[in-house]
């Protein structure tokens, strides 16, 4: 596999949308990210052009994104890189970088955060054991 795997640091631009594709959840939002460089002849840091990116998640991923992350917030991205392609209403060809994300997560240098466990639903077969053994007897069972 030759993905483009990458890892970003910005500011989230934009309260994540949440859809469904098919059965599937996906988020989305535009992360921005300002890269700087120090100027050694005026002794200044300058920032260079914004970049965006489209942050695409999956699934539960998705679901944690759209919950916990709000605009502004300080995030670094995990994911495959790809270069989307799409025809606009005027008939103009647009491209996009998009980000599908492996990992999401605020920056811990840029303030702090508390984490909160997502409960993981029970596999079938451990339900089933489950209710069998919270199952009282009626007392009609008779011994033989």
């Amino acid at each position: 596999m030759n993905d483009t795997i990458v890892t970003l640091q910005g500011y989230v631009g934009g309260t994540p949308k949440l859809r469904t594709a098919g059965d599937t959840v996906v988020a989305s939002f535009r992360l921005g990210s300002t890269p700087r460089h120090y100027h050694r002849t005026t002794e200044t840091w300058v920032d260079d052009q914004t970049q965006w990116f489209t942050v695409t998640a999956w699934r539960g991923l998705g679901e944690n994104c759209a919950v916990s992350l709000q605009r502004g917030d300080a995030v670094v991205v995990q994911g495959r890189m790809r270069l989307s392609t799409w025809v606009d209403g005027s008939g103009v060809e647009q491209q996009t970088w998009e980000v599908v994300a492996t990992s999401v997560g605020h920056d811990l240098s840029r303030g702090t955060s508390r984490f909160v466990r997502t409960p993981r639903p029970a596999p079938a077969v451990e339900e089933a054991a489950s209710e069998a053994a919270q199952e009282e007897p009626t007392g009609e069972e008779v011994a033989a």
